[in-house]
């Protein structure tokens, strides 16, 4: 196969992204439609997702709406049902909050399985079936870098995203006689609306990430560029994955998180 900038085009493509009201949502939706797909997209922010849809038009594709809940199983089924079939999904809806474990509430871990792996499976289980077969199929999972470290304070959702991580390996072989690939995208230190303003830069990489950068790695693993690419996470945090511990001291020296750093001179 040949690459050429065709390769990165999502043309005669529906990519379908949840939690589109906002933030790495709609960013994604506005980066499909900018490469040529048609986009469905869902949230239960209704005003939100309608600027996104009318962004979406703006750049001349076609955008579906649902206003749903993720952890409604049924209301999945029925939007996925009216689509047609789906060539990409975008697993991004998600969220968390802060608690120590042991002052998690079973009605708040219910939450937060429910949001964070049990809308992930819903949706592959009611797009799966009618997605095509010709290469063109994708599904890509919004994880976190809490998915490959420790998430104290967060440690129902680090888990749940260690889960889809996983659950995307095991998906990627399952799927692979359907000619479907299946990958994840792991954000840090992106800013929004669920985190808030602009987050101090404190990456091995001296740049402030944007949701753009996000929407960039999911058009390229929903592209023809990554044909060969899946079972596999691409981490976008300025390389803090890489980094484990380390970091640099206001000196500009390395150090790791239990190393002190150098006297002030």
């Amino acid at each position: 196969m040949a690459i050429s900038p065709d390769s990165a085009l999502l043309s005669n493509r529906l990519v379908l992204v949840t939690g589109a009201a906002a933030g790495i949502g709609a960013a994604t939706a506005r980066a499909a439609a900018a490469f040529g797909a048609d986009v469905a997209i869902c949230d239960r922010d209704e005003a939100g997702l309608a600027e996104t849809a009318e962004a979406v038009r703006t750049l001349g594709r076609r955008a579906t709406t649902g206003v749903l809940d993720v952890r409604d199983a049924g209301a999945v089924r029925e939007f996925v049902s009216a689509l047609g079939p789906v060539h990409v999904l975008v697993n991004n809806a998600g969220g968390g909050f802060h608690s120590d474990f042991l002052a998690v509430s079973d009605k708040g871990e219910a939450a937060l399985v429910a949001e964070n792996f049990t809308s992930v499976t819903t949706f592959v289980r009611a797009v799966v079936p009618s997605m095509p077969t010709d290469g063109r199929g994708a599904i890509i999972n919004i994880t976190s870098i809490e998915a490959h470290r420790a998430g104290p304070g967060f440690a129902v959702y680090s888990a749940m995203k260690a889960a889809v991580a996983n659950l995307t390996k095991s998906l990627a072989l399952e799927l692979g006689d359907r000619r479907i690939r299946v990958n994840c995208v792991a954000p840090d230190v992106i800013p929004t609306p669920g985190i808030g303003g602009e987050l101090p830069v404190k990456t091995p990489l001296p740049v402030a990430g944007h949701v753009d950068d996000v929407a960039g790695a999911v058009v390229f693993l929903a592209s023809d560029l990554s044909r060969f690419v899946t079972g596999t996470t691409l981490h976008v945090d300025g390389g803090n994955h890489a980094a484990g511990g380390w970091g640099r001291s206001p000196e500009g020296a390395w150090v790791t998180a239990g190393e002190p750093a150098a006297e002030p001179k």
